[in-house]
Formats: C-alpha cells, sequence, structure tokens
C-alpha cells in the first residue's frame, strides 16, 4: 500500500513538472486518476487499525492534490475525493483522537470551500455545522477522560471550531440579510458617521460580534466571508448580485475589516491591536490580525472596487511593511505598489474619497496624517496623465520586480498575468496599427512617434520571459508573435 501510494505521489509530481497549470486535459485526467488510485488503496486498508497510517498519509496527499485542482478552478471534480478524505478520519478509531483534530478541521473546511467554489453555499453550511456537532462530540468524550493537558486541548478544539464557525458565517452573513424582513425597515449606516459609533455598529458587526470573540477570529471570517474563487484580481468579474441587501453586506463587511485594521475596534473594547507575524492562519484566542491576512484584505478592497477601503487599507499595511526587515514582505510590497499603479489605468477616474478612520489620538490617525508615500499615490491616482506615461511606470515596475534574483520576492503569477494583459489591452490597438503597416513599419513609427509602443511591448515580452508565465494564457502568445512581426517588418523596411 505504502509503495502504491509512493508511486501515485511520484505520477502526481511529474504531471506538475511538466504541466502546473494543468493546460492539458491529460493531465488533468491523469490527476483524477491518481485520486482515484489513492481512494482505492485507503478503502482496502480502512478496516484495519494497525493501517491508520495509511489512512492519515493518504488524506494528506489527496488534500494536496485536490487543493492544486482548486486553485485551478476544478472543485466540482475533486469534490467527491476530498470528502472521501474527511470520512475517512472519522472511520479510522486511531485518526478520531484529538492529536488529529486539526487536520480533520482542515480537511472539513475544503469540503466546504468546495461546495462554496461550487455555487453551493447551502451544502457548504450544512457540511460545517456537521463538523461542529462532529467535534462537540469528540469534547464531550474529552472532557470525559482526557490525556493531554488541559490548555492544549481547549486550543486545539478552538481552532477546529474557529475554521467551522468561518464556513458558517461565509454563508449566513449574506442569507440570514435575504430573509430578514425587518431590515428593509433598518435605516441604514452612513459611512461618514460610522466611525463616531460605537462597535458593532451594524447588522453585519453585531453578527461578527456573537459568533467571534476575538479580532483576529473575526477578521478571518471577514476574508473567508468575502473570498470568491471566481472573482480575479482585475476586472472582468462575476455579475453584480442584483440584491440591494447582498451589496450591503459587502459593504458592511469593508468597513468592518477597515475598523478592525485600524484597531479602532478593540480600542472601543478596550482590546489592544497588533498586526503581527506572518501566519496567514490566525490562531484562535489571539487579538492581533496577521500581516498575510492584512495584506488579503487590501487585495480584496482592489477586487471589490471599494476605494475608500483599499486607499485607507493600504495606509495602514503599508505603515507595518516599512518595519519589516525580512525579505518576504518585499514581495507584499511590490505587490501592492502594482495595484495602485493599476488603478489609474483599469478605474480611470473611479476613486473618489468619501471617509476615512477616526481617532486622533490613536496610532492609525498617526498613519492616516503620516503615510506621506501614501498619500502621494492617492493623489496622482487622480491626476489625469498621459495614458503612456502611467503605462510605461506600470510596465518598468513590473519589469524591474521580476527581474531581481531573488525569486521568492517575485509578484504572485496571478498579479503578473492580471497585469501583463492589462498592458496589452491598453497596447494593443496602436500594436496591431503598426504591426499592419509592413514595410512601412519604420516610416509609420517615425510619423507616429509610435517608439513607445514598441517599447512597452519589449517589455511586456521580457516579464513573460523572465516570470515563467508563457504557459498561463494563451493571448501571450499572441504578444510575442507581434513583437516578431513589427520586428521583422523593421527589419524588411
Amino acid at each position: 500500500f505504502h509503495a502504491l501510494q509512493a508511486r501515485n505521489v511520484c505520477i502526481y509530481q511529474m504531471v506538475c513538472s511538466r504541466d502546473r497549470n494543468l493546460q492539458d486535459p491529460e493531465s488533468l485526467q491523469t490527476c483524477l486518476n491518481v485520486l482515484t488510485s489513492l481512494r482505492l488503496t485507503m478503502q482496502v486498508a480502512l478496516p484495519q487499525e494497525n493501517l491508520c497510517w495509511l489512512i492519515y498519509n493518504g488524506t494528506i496527499h489527496i488534500y494536496t492534490i485536490c487543493r492544486h485542482l482548486m486553485v485551478m478552478g476544478q472543485s466540482a471534480k475533486v469534490l467527491e475525493y476530498i470528502l472521501w478524505a474527511s470520512i475517512c478520519m472519522e472511520s479510522s478509531i486511531p485518526l478520531l483522537s484529538v492529536h488529529y483534530l486539526t487536520w480533520r478541521a482542515t480537511l472539513y473546511t475544503a469540503v466546504c470551500q468546495c461546495y462554496f467554489d461550487c455555487q453551493a453555499g447551502i451544502h457548504g453550511e450544512i457540511f460545517a455545522r456537521r463538523g461542529l456537532i462532529k467535534i462537540d462530540e469528540l469534547k464531550q468524550l474529552e472532557d470525559i477522560s482526557s490525556s493531554l493537558e488541559r490548555t492544549e486541548t481547549e486550543k486545539i478544539f478552538r481552532e477546529a471550531t474557529l475554521k467551522m464557525s468561518v464556513m458558517i458565517f461565509k454563508r449566513a452573513v449574506y442569507e440570514s440579510r435575504r430573509k430578514s424582513n425587518s431590515f428593509r425597515h433598518e435605516s441604514k449606516v452612513n459611512p461618514r458617521k460610522a466611525v463616531n459609533l460605537s462597535w458593532p455598529r451594524t447588522t453585519t458587526e453585531r453578527l461578527l460580534v456573537e459568533m467571534f470573540y476575538t479580532a483576529a477570529a473575526q477578521f478571518l471570517a471577514i476574508l473567508e466571508a468575502l473570498s470568491d474563487s471566481s472573482r480575479n484580481l482585475l476586472p472582468p468579474h462575476p455579475p453584480v448580485p442584483d440584491e440591494i441587501e447582498i451589496r450591503d453586506v459587502t459593504s458592511e463587511l469593508f468597513s468592518a475589516g477597515l475598523e478592525i485594521l485600524s484597531g479602532n475596534s478593540l480600542k472601543k473594547q478596550e482590546l489592544p491591536l497588533y498586526i503581527g507575524e506572518n501566519i496567514f492562519v490566525i490562531i484562535a484566542g489571539e487579538k492581533g490580525v496577521s500581516g498575510d491576512a492584512a495584506v488579503k484584505f487590501v487585495k480584496l478592497a482592489f477586487s471589490y472596487e471599494e476605494w475608500d477601503v483599499f486607499y485607507s487599507a493600504l495606509e495602514f499595511v503599508d505603515n507595518f511593511l516599512q518595519t519589516q526587515d525580512d525579505p518576504v514582505w518585499k514581495k507584499a510590497e511590490m505587490e501592492l505598489k502594482l495595484l495602485t499603479l493599476v488603478q489609474p489605468l483599469v478605474f480611470p477616474g473611479k476613486f473618489e474619497r468619501s471617509f476615512s478612520i477616526s481617532g486622533d489620538n490613536s496610532k492609525g490617525a498617526s498613519i492616516l496624517q503620516g503615510s506621506g508615500k501614501t498619500q502621494t499615490i492617492r493623489k496622482e491616482s487622480l491626476k489625469p496623465e498621459d495614458p503612456f506615461h502611467d503605462l510605461m511606470i506600470l510596465a518598468t515596475t513590473v519589469f524591474s520586480c521580476v527581474s531581481t534574483s531573488e525569486q521568492h520576492v517575485h509578484p504572485d503569477k496571478e498579479i503578473l498575468v492580471d497585469v501583463v494583459m492589462c498592458l496589452w489591452q491598453k497596447c494593443k490597438t496602436e500594436l496591431q496599427q503598426i504591426q499592419m503597416s509592413g514595410s512601412d513599419c519604420l516610416e509609420y513609427i517615425h510619423k507616429h512617434q509610435a517608439y513607445q509602443w514598441v517599447h512597452i511591448l519589449w517589455i511586456m515580452n521580457e516579464i513573460i520571459e523572465k516570470s515563467s508565465i508563457a504557459d498561463t494564457n494563451v493571448m501571450f502568445s499572441e504578444i510575442t508573435l507581434c513583437l516578431a512581426a513589427i520586428l521583422e517588418n523593421v527589419a524588411d523596411s
């Protein structure tokens, strides 16, 4: 059994080495075959308690492959396998102990996320509630006879319960608003005045306080509720829901997240806030927001075009990043810088500041007043510029980001792909006209001062090559072919 599992893992790794993005249908099918084989070996080993370690290892392999496929948008095809892995953890008596609860809760969470990705949120919530019941059953048994220290077991149960509660909140925060008839008669909170109100200020914040006791847990719930696998960082986005209640909830979630990030919500609860270490999984019971979580919140605000929240949160996060010496934060700093440069190109004239975090004596207020760098970015984003000027700044900035030899500080490929596609869409018309000029290419370039467009095209091609994103989008081949055609025309001129 162990040899079969190792063989399947090797097959999967070989697929990843040649087609990480699974663009070839055969690669995807091979991964699904590997999952089927792993499930079969686990099914045979499951009745034998002494082989529980094979079951445990099998769940890890299945989870690893399924998470990869989920990122590739294949949640519907892997749901049955990740569900099988979670049920296996329940079916093996040795694996039902508290020692494995954290991993079991992780599998439960993956199942819920699969359901949400498949637009079956109700099943995700039902499975999360089922997970809570299973956790509670184990807790009752553990209370009778505990083999671990009480503080250790309490921490394990808190973490597992938090994961399930977050999955429940992900749907409940929207559905409760849909079902609430009384809310339609409730006066909405004006964002300009919200900063002066005591926490919790809105229906969404009240639900957060009811379900989660710490700012870290509340912030994690907000991130999960706003996360949508179908939503890209840059347009196009899924259609906006018709229900005004859903849009209100989204705005309230961002407002609550910004309030937590600023420290105002905790200040009103007389609790301290810090942006902590580089850990995305926020441990239950801590009162801080991790740096990675804060960066993700800024990206979500950009994706949802919540510009007030984006720039306000950016100030807090930028202030945190400036104090960090660890090179890992340089990557986050680069990514946020790219977003500020992309914003005026993709959403020209969209941003209009309407409110900010208050609190003259708070640390947040000093950040808002003292962050000259971010204030400059904001002013520049409002100032009309020559389109080429903005495009060239963005292109050269991305090029400098991917030219460094330190691979771990390169921006994520998702952002690089979106930025290059943005550059291509903005330059495509001009470049195609240059390409169509044929043997008169040099004359056309000189007449229309089009050298700058060819320069950007060359930079785009270099970015694609240096960042190894050529296989992520078929459109990148069009960029390379366009550059080749223009260079051939120049040679023939």
